[in-house]
């Protein structure tokens, strides 16, 4: 298999990818915008060939260093960032040299907001209701059927950036008069829930081979907008009703040989499963390490195997909780990084800086922890961002 991975040094895990795709037996072939000598070993040792461009958003260049891969090797297989940001850009080198995967036809379907509703409808699972009006007026409608608060985001992309909650009438006449004139916006109905994610990989044939889940108690909307410590927990169970949800969506889209990364709400209200996101990707913010801790497995490895080989070992139970809980540089915490290694030591298993382009969301540093029972994770989390008073 000749596999040419796009970005394989960021983010900081793709190495992980690479190395096994290698370790399985492919050629991989990787396109980057850093010289190769600032490559990590494990990296330049995984590739058999590293082709350098001045910039990843430069087309023209992607074309040409695709081009030279195919006239030195053959064929192409596999052409992947596992990175959204680079959807649109892999599906269209995939068209342009007919390479397996998403191609531009159906690439929107999985990045703007408003053609992921039409598959939810189709998966009958119940979904946000929503506007995609463009004026104020426009949205009258949607008004007689929803109350505040809404919540208002780009119809095209990913993460919470510039999301925000609207709670009244003036504060959607204000979003409406300041808000960019080139960015699409979508406005939904807001759910008061919580986040259940269902993650894994769904092979060649559509078949999900691995799933597990992870639960958000917070807002990212609001832990970004507010510059606050995110925390989320993997689940040692995927929980019949998020399953059920899960493999729905992913028949409706059709999704086949993927990670795959889709976002849920439980209702407070009346504990319904509403789908929200779906996304062709592994799940981020070191939740990829999550599921390997969580279940004593190597997930890079068998999404490799997987791809080479359509093999995935297992089946995998949950043997821990794993949970993640980050800190913000701006915030006074009362105990310090000792104090944690001295309490929970035992329990910790990862520390580092976050990358700055991700620290508004996932934090400035961040812990990963793992227990068999669950109070014992919130007992970390609570001991990790409790904050002096008064500070």
């Amino acid at each position: 298999m000749n596999f040419v991975f796009f970005s394989p040094h960021f983010p900081q895990n793709s190495t992980e990818f690479c190395y096994h795709l290698h370790e399985q037996g492919a050629t991989v072939l990787g396109i980057g915008d850093v010289e190769y000598a600032h490559l990590e070993d494990k990296l330049t040792t995984s590739l058999t060939e590293y082709y350098k461009v001045g910039d990843l958003e430069n087309y023209d260049e992607i074309l040409r260093a695709v081009g030279y891969f195919t006239h030195k090797y053959g064929k192409i297989d596999r052409f992947e960032s596992l990175n959204e940001y680079w959807l649109e850009q892999d599906a269209s080198i995939r068209t342009d040299f007919n390479i397996y995967g998403t191609k531009t036809d159906f690439v929107y379907n999985l990045k703007q907001k408003s053609k992921m509703k039409e598959f939810f409808h189709k998966s009958g699972v119940s979904t946000v209701q929503f506007s995609t009006g463009t004026t104020r007026a426009d949205i009258d409608p949607f008004l007689q059927t929803v109350d505040f608060p809404l919540v208002v985001k780009p119809d095209l992309g990913s993460g919470a950036s510039m999301t925000y909650k609207i709670n009244n009438e003036q504060e959607l006449n204000d979003f409406f008069a300041t808000k960019p004139g080139d960015v699409a916006f979508i406005i939904e109905e807001f759910i008061d829930g919580i986040i259940l994610t269902y993650d894994g990989l769904v092979d060649i044939h559509g078949t999900v081979r691995f799933a597990t889940s992870h639960r958000f108690e917070q807002s990212v909307m609001d832990v970004v907008n507010n510059d606050d410590h995110l925390f989320y927990f993997c689940l040692k169970y995927v929980s019949p009703e998020v399953e059920q949800a899960g493999k729905s969506i992913l028949k409706a889209f059709d999704i086949r040989e993927r990670f795959f990364h889709i976002e849920l709400f439980k209702s407070n209200k009346d504990g319904r499963i509403i789908a929200l996101e779906v996304n062709m990707r592994p799940p981020g913010a070191w939740m990829t390490d999550a599921i390997n801790y969580t279940h004593d497995i190597d997930i890079y490895k068998e999404w490799a195997s997987m791809i080479v080989h359509n093999e995935v070992g297992g089946p995998y139970n949950g043997k821990y909780y794993t949970g993640y809980a980050s800190r913000k540089n701006h915030k006074t915490y009362t105990y310090s990084h000792e104090d944690i290694l001295a309490a929970f030591g035992a329990n910790i298993v990862h520390f580092n800086v976050i990358e700055e382009v991700f620290s508004r969301a996932s934090g400035n540093s961040a812990y990963q922890f793992r227990a068999e029972d669950l109070d014992k994770i919130r007992q970390i989390v609570h001991f990790i961002q409790q904050e002096e008073q008064g500070v």
